[in-house]
Parts: C-alpha cells; structure tokens; sequence
C-alpha cells in the first residue's frame, strides 16, 4: 500500500472511530449520569499547579425530579430563553453576534444551553475553530439523543458554580446550606446571575451588579411559561 493510501486509511479509521466513540458515549449518558468533565479535570490540575495540598471537587448529582423547580426556570430565564423551541442553535442571536463583529462592538455570547451542555460535557474551554466546530456537532448529537428535559438536567448537574464546585446540588449545599430540591426563587435567580462568572461572583456574597442580575433574572422568569422540569 502507498503512503498516501496508507495515510487517507489511517485517517479514515480515526474518524469512524471517533463518530463510533462519540456517538455512543452520547447515548450512554442519556440514561446514567456524567461521573466527570474535562473542565473538572482542568481545574484539578491548576489547583495542583497552585500548591493546593488537597484537590478540591464538590460535586452530587440529582435527578430533576429532586431539583426545585425555581431552578430551571431561572437558567433558562437567563442564559437561554428560547431552550425549548430552538435545536441547539439560535440563530436570530448568532445573527445578531456576526453584526456586533462586523461594526467592531462588543460581541455578546450566542452560545446556547444545548451548546454549553455540549462543551461542558465533552469538551475543553476555547474559542479556536477546532472546538467550535467539535461544539457544534456535538450540540446536534445531543438535540438528536437527548429530550431537552435530559440537556438541562445535565446542565444543571455539572455547571461550574464556584472553585472545584459542580452543580446546582453541589452549590446549593455550599452556598445555602440547603438541598438543591429546597432551593427559593430568589436563590434559584442568585444561582443563575453568577453563571457568568462564577469563580468571580458568589451568590452568597452578591454584589450590587449580580443583585441588579437577580432581580432581572426573576422578572425574566415571571415573564416565561413554567417549564414541566424540577418539583
């Protein structure tokens, strides 16, 4: 065999093992919940690197059957509005985010639920085309796979919500002492106005910016129909 064919062979076999991989890994966690996520991982090692003699990762997760209800629809009132109805993508704010870009403003964030579910789970932190690109496919794996109660489900169970903290469980006991099923409105709207940035930002310790955030945030909930997730 050439090394030309040898090569368009080898790569060939590391696509169809990749698609194989993804796809099932995809499949495996419709139905058992994810143990870890790269970024996990990533924050280990920078807390390793940082002289931290103990690793820390606080982490539980919860079916939504056993998350308040406030909870959900706090996310969605704040980072994706249009969850139910879009699949993965919205494109009236990608739009909007190309034309920011092009008149050289301030470009705002476009990515949806789906899609930092998506990076989130499978993926690393980055803007480059590479992982954009692998972001979107596997957005659209999980719109294929998963029902969007599953997509906000794991959302809601491994999102970053502090240092070494995953979880609304997990940030819940933290931050209010409280199961994440016991969890208020207003703490459900603190929770979600530090997703931004939530190793600057503490919904214990709120500023006068994450409360302008909260108050938004639960007129914003007001405003959407009650989603069917969380008790």
């Amino acid at each position: 065999m050439k090394p030309i064919k040898k090569l368009i062979w080898f790569i060939g076999k590391i696509i169809l093992w990749f698609f194989f991989l993804s796809i099932g890994l995809t499949i495996l966690y419709r139905f058992v919940p994810v143990p870890f996520t790269p970024l996990m991982v990533i924050r280990m090692v920078e807390q390793a690197s940082d002289g931290q003699r103990q690793v820390l990762v606080h982490k539980k997760w919860k079916p939504m059957k056993e998350i308040s209800r406030h909870l959900p629809q706090a996310v969605v009132a704040s980072e994706d509005q249009k969850f139910m109805s879009h699949f993965g993508f919205d494109t009236e704010e990608i739009q909007k985010a190309m034309k920011d870009r092009e008149a050289g403003r301030r470009v705002r964030g476009a990515s949806t639920i789906s899609q930092q579910t998506a990076k989130n789970v499978f993926l690393w932190p980055g803007k480059n085309f590479v992982r954009k690109g692998l972001e979107a496919y596997f957005t659209l794996l999980i719109e294929v796979i998963w029902p969007k109660e599953r997509i906000l489900e794991v959302y809601l169970n491994v999102i970053e919500m502090g240092d070494g903290i995953y979880g609304v469980e997990a940030a819940s006991q933290f931050y209010f002492k409280k199961e994440a099923a016991k969890i208020s409105r207003q703490e459900a709207a603190l929770i979600a106005a530090v997703l931004p940035n939530p190793l600057r930002w503490s919904p214990s310790k709120p500023t006068a910016y994450i409360r302008t955030r909260q108050n938004w945030i639960m007129r914003q909930m007001n405003n959407l129909e009650q989603l069917p997730f969380g008790q």
